[in-house]
């Protein structure tokens, strides 16, 4: 929805210093930009009234669509695509070449613009990346059987902040359905059986369920359901990363961008929202069951329209490490604002043999040990 490949005219915005000219970064934890050469600080305009950054707001996913087109929802962006995993992300002002963020492969800013929604807020980096590197160090240390290189290997593999673009939907649902209720009842039941060799007739209780038709209508409310509209990362690794301090979100402003790396959605608003469908699913069977009612329930069919549908195009921050070993991507995620590790490793199949032998070995001795006593 409103992409189109045109020419390169966009700008990615600078913030150069005052005392050197170098370009400033955001520092993580604060609000603040910062000179990496000469340490000075600026701080980013935050809400006059509150002295914080402003709070994120959420839009009409209906209003979306009818202005897809209004110039002020949309941003025109110089992109760069990694032709091993295919992710879309911005590099540096004056960079030229890099490499992928999300794969480690090489990448020559050959950019080309699109046009895009605007992301509207963000979770700013709170973790900084001496704390990520240590945390990553940390990771690898802990590494039962990984392979004896791999801490060289991971050690030179740089660690690069990502804005990880994603979508959160709020929706009010109202599902007619139909099923069944499902009411336990006991019954007597005669049955025969044999006692010191004779057949005898016994009765005893036994639990069965009549069934009867229901229906009818519930509702739900749904609050930032969150979608990442990245394709980049696996999905499971991406997943862990949760809990998101959604309510934390500010208003974005190119300033929290400054140094770090962002990437563009590849899941798009539409395709976003069937995913968020998806995730209301069993809390809306949850409601339906307890309107049933019963000890059973079974549902047949289910009916749902969404009402007064909002979203917000947000950006997530996370420190990520793709390094390669044995010619497979590995991949280590750091969530910038809680700190929560994850990551994929290789094992090292001669280590894992090696163990193995040691545990026959140590078997072996024992059993000669208590062969020897008897």
């Amino acid at each position: 929805m409103g992409e189109h490949a045109v020419t390169p005219v966009a700008k990615e915005r600078q913030f150069p210093c005052k005392q050197c000219g170098a370009n400033l970064q955001f520092a993580p934890g604060t609000h603040s930009l910062k000179c990496p050469y000469c340490g000075a600080v600026n701080e980013i305009p935050q809400d006059d009234a509150t002295g914080r950054a402003p709070a994120a707001r959420e839009e009409d996913y209906d209003a979306a669509f009818r202005d897809c087109c209004r110039e002020e929802d949309m941003q025109e962006r110089i992109t760069v695509r990694c032709s091993t995993c295919g992710a879309e992300t911005s590099l540096a002002p004056n960079v030229t070449a890099s490499r992928c963020p999300f794969c480690g492969g090489g990448i020559v800013a050959e950019g080309t613009s699109k046009k895009i929604i605007k992301p509207k807020s963000l979770l700013p980096f709170h973790v900084s990346h001496d704390q990520a590197a240590e945390q990553f160090r940390g990771w690898i240390a802990s590494l039962w059987f990984a392979p004896g290189e791999l801490q060289r290997r991971a050690e030179t593999s740089q660690i690069v902040g990502v804005y990880i673009p994603c979508w959160t939907y709020d929706s009010n649902t109202q599902s007619d359905y139909t099923g069944e209720r499902g009411d336990d009842y006991w019954d007597t039941e005669t049955y025969t059986t044999f006692e010191n060799g004779r057949s005898v007739t016994r009765t005893r209780q036994v639990q069965r369920t009549r069934w009867w038709p229901a229906s009818g209508t519930v509702e739900n409310s749904f609050d930032d359901l969150l979608v990442l509209a990245s394709r980049s990362l696996p999905e499971k690794l991406a997943d862990n990363l949760e809990p998101w301090d959604l309510p934390s979100l500010v208003a974005y402003r190119d300033e929290y961008l400054s140094g770090f790396v962002a990437e563009s959605y590849q899941i798009g608003l539409p395709e976003g929202f069937e995913r968020a469908k998806q995730m209301m699913v069993p809390t809306i069977q949850e409601t339906i069951r307890r309107d049933i009612g019963g000890d059973h329930q079974r549902i047949g069919s289910v009916d749902t329209r969404y009402f007064d549908v909002t979203f917000k195009h947000c950006l997530l921050p996370v420190w990520i490490s793709a390094y390669r070993y044995g010619g497979e991507t590995y991949r280590f995620l750091v969530n910038a604002r809680t700190g929560e590790v994850q990551g994929e490793r290789p094992w090292s199949v001669w280590k894992i043999l090696f163990a193995v032998l040691i545990v026959i070995a140590i078997v072996l001795v024992i059993m000669m040990i208590v062969g020897s006593q008897h």
